[in-house]
């Protein structure tokens, strides 16, 4: 049993076997589409959420875990024998996850707990917690593992081609990006997560040329340490990870859906580069 247990939430869009194989606790957190509430994962899988999506008249919504949820999974790594927790959530810029993680740790007295607000989201967070779950299965303790973390969320990166911003203005999540409003309709956009909320990243005119740009970028800062793709329903998923062929990257690409958390401030059609670049 690794001396620490490692817990996230679910808006770091690990599959149910990533998080299983790493002996992560993933806590979900709640999408609404009017007044009915499914819990991320559990109740609506990534595929459904998609199919609602086309159907649906107006944006669902996401809610945080409440502290109770947080208090369950401590709860059950002190049962499983684990001298620590180490908690990483999204980014507090975006959602109440981190404060709600926070407020159960203050209250929680049978082993230490230590939550980290990543700053990021998707994949980004999720590579943050499988580096973290991987060290904590080799013997690492609760202190080394916020020190790595920490660090690693450095060279942690996270860019994204979203179809419109429409969906990141309507649930309030546009941050940075607001100077794309003006020319929706002209340009295929790029965000990334900076300071731990989305901002324009770039202003390309198609999205075959907002791909190749993605893709150069991810290039240019190879060599790498992990990768991953996150899929939001889009039909040239394959095309992009074939222009993300030969990236020098240290651990095998993960491949994973774009969940309702992230996925309902994004949008159809977004695909997302995560990755933490290599120590130099």
């Amino acid at each position: 049993m690794p001396p620490v247990g490692i817990v996230t939430d679910s808006a770091c869009d690990l599959t149910a076997a990533l998080a299983e194989e790493a002996g992560v606790s993933v806590v979900p957190l709640t999408i609404r589409f009017g007044d009915e509430e499914l819990l991320d994962r559990r109740d609506l899988s990534p595929a459904a959420f998609w199919a609602r999506c086309r159907t649906a008249t107006s944006l669902p919504e996401t809610a945080a875990p409440a502290p109770g949820s947080f208090r369950r999974a401590y709860d059950e790594a002190a049962d499983r024998g684990c001298e620590g927790v180490l908690c990483l959530t999204i980014s507090a810029g975006v959602s109440a996850t981190y404060q709600s993680a926070r407020a159960a740790a203050d209250s929680f007295d049978r082993v230490p707990v230590e939550v980290i607000d990543t700053r990021t989201l998707t994949m980004g967070q999720g590579l943050l917690v499988l580096a973290a779950a991987e060290a904590a299965a080799v013997g690492e303790e609760l202190a080394q593992l916020a020190a790595r973390t920490r660090e690693a969320m450095g060279r942690t990166r996270v860019f994204g081609v979203v179809d419109t911003l429409d969906h990141l203005q309507r649930g309030g999540r546009i941050g940075g990006a607001k100077a794309l409003l003006g020319s929706l309709l002209s340009i295929k956009p790029v965000v990334q997560v900076k300071d731990g909320v989305v901002a324009e990243e770039s202003k390309q005119r198609t999205r075959a040329r907002s791909l190749d740009y993605l893709a150069r970028k991810v290039r240019a800062d190879a060599p790498l340490e992990r990768l991953a793709v996150v899929d939001g329903a889009a039909p040239d998923i394959g095309d992009f990870l074939a222009r993300l062929e030969g990236v020098e990257v240290a651990h095998p690409l993960v491949v994973t859906d774009l969940g309702p958390v992230v996925g309902t401030h994004a949008g159809p059609g977004t695909i997302g580069a995560c990755y933490q670049v290599a120590v130099r």
